[in-house]
Formats: structure tokens, sequence, C-alpha cells
């Protein structure tokens, strides 16, 4: 029954690639080209959105309680897409100082960003050209058409020489209209995307952090050093098995990091073996 249905309009399609020629064929090849790329780009697109911004968060959340900043860069590099990368970024803060992130995270979205439109600008001009490449088709056509008439006048082949030209318009109309909703699609899931990046880069704008530091030698320099630098709240001594000092600072005004603080005042090696971030 269905085949039924189908076979005439496979039979017409054929009669329209048979009859259109070279420039039919050519519009057959972009048009399906197109389509390939746009099943390619809508494939990938829903691929790093199954999960949502505020699952990822829920995920942060939770590990920075359990092990702090590196439990939860552990937990979310299993999400593999923009949005966890730009946090992965967000999370090294106290390693790396303010400056430093926003480099990364400007970084990431570049790449992210050209990831996501990486074929799209491909797609749009084939919805563009191909209208165009249909009407050259019909122009030639129809030239044709009236140069043979010129030599044997007959309105029976006219007709047909109309029809065969009218063809590669039918074929480039039909890209287009086959192709353009996907595009506005793929454009949409694109934009979704991009609020994702813009939602994570407001939400990960952290406005307190804690870390654990361990320094081997020249501890009072250590403390020192920290008490002094920009954006540095609190500093103190403290006994873990794993750190001696704990420090309080506001990221958002960390111009250094704080091994390089400790490293410039005092000429040692610190070690960040505890980071927590807070809202």
């Amino acid at each position: 029954m269905i085949i039924e249905y189908i076979s005439p309009i496979f039979t017409g399609m054929m009669d329209i690639l048979s009859q259109g020629g070279l420039i039919t064929y050519v519009l057959l090849f972009l048009g399906i080209y197109g389509l390939i790329l746009s099943l390619r780009k809508i494939a990938y697109l829903k691929k790093i959105s199954r999960v949502d911004t505020t699952e990822i968060f829920g995920v942060v959340t939770a590990s920075m309680e359990r092990g702090g900043a590196v439990e939860a860069l552990k937990q979310i590099n299993r999400f593999k897409n923009p949005v966890s990368r730009i946090i992965s970024e967000t999370l090294k803060i106290g390693y790396k100082n303010k400056t430093e992130v926003e480099e990364s995270m400007e970084q990431i979205f570049i790449v992210e960003v050209a990831k996501m439109t990486k074929g799209l600008s491909t797609i749009k001009t084939i919805t563009e050209l191909a209208p165009f490449i249909g009407l050259i088709g019909t122009v030639i056509g129809i030239w044709m058409t009236f140069k043979s008439l010129g030599v044997n006048p007959n309105s029976a082949a006219m007709a047909e020489g109309i029809y065969v030209a009218l063809t590669t318009t039918i074929m480039g109309l039909f890209v287009v209209i086959i192709l353009l909703p996907i595009y506005t699609y793929i454009q949409g899931l694109i934009s979704v995307e991009m609020d994702k990046i813009e939602l994570a880069t407001k939400m990960t704008n952290w406005g307190f952090a804690v870390v654990k530091v361990r320094v081997e030698s020249n501890v009072e320099c250590a403390v020192a050093a920290l008490q002094e630098a920009e954006g540095v709240v609190n500093t103190r001594l403290i006994s873990d098995p794993y750190a001696n000092i704990k420090v309080s600072f506001k990221p958002s005004m960390l111009d250094k990091s704080i091994s390089n603080i400790i490293l410039e005042k005092c000429n040692v090696n610190a070690e960040i073996t505890e980071s927590k971030l807070r809202q």
C-alpha cells in the first residue's frame, strides 16, 4: 500500500533528474551534502545539550562539600560539553589568578563556539545558492529551446523544452525548502547553548574562596606574604596532616595565584591541597 503511494513520487523525482541534466545533478549533490552536514550538526548539538546547566552546578555544589574544587573538577569532567569546560576553568581560581582564569574561559568559549558553528556557513551558502543555480539552468534551457526553434519551429518541442528547463528551478527550490527550516532549527539550538554558557559564566562569579596550602619551609614569610596580597581576607596557621596555612580570599580581586604570591616573596614552593569556592 505504501509502495503504491511512494512509487509515483519516486518516478517523478527520477524523471526530473533525467530531464534536468547536469545542473539538476549538481543541485542534488548540494542538497544531499547540505543535509548530511545539517544532520551531523544537529546530532552534535543534541549531544552537548543533554545535561542541563543547573544539573552540572548541582554536581559542583555537592562535590565542593565533599572534596572541594578538585573533587568538583573530577566529577564534571565526565559531562564533556562547553558549559562543563568553562566551569572547570573557574574552579581553578587560587591555582591561577583571575586574569589567567578569564583568559582560559575566553579561549574555551572561542573554541566551543567554533565547534558549534562549524559547517553552518556552508549550509547557509547552499540555501542561498541553490535557487540561483536552478534559475541558471532554467535560463540556459529556455535559451537552448528558442535556439532550436529558430532552426525547426515546433510548439510541442517548445513546451517540452520549457518543461525541461523549469525542472532545474523546481530542484533548486526543493533544496531550499528542505534545508532552510533545518538551518533555522540549528541556529535555535546554538542560541540555546550560548544562553547556557552565559548563565554558567554568571553562576561561577565566585564571591569567596578558602584554600589550604602546604609550605615546606619559611612558613612565617609565606603567611606574611599572603596577608599583604591583594584580595586576601584572612590568613592563619593550621594543624593539618596535608597543609599548614589556611587562606580566605575574594577571587575577583586575586591578581596572582596563591603559589606565585608565596614564591615571589619567600622564594619557596607552595602546594594548594584543598580549595573551596562559594557564591
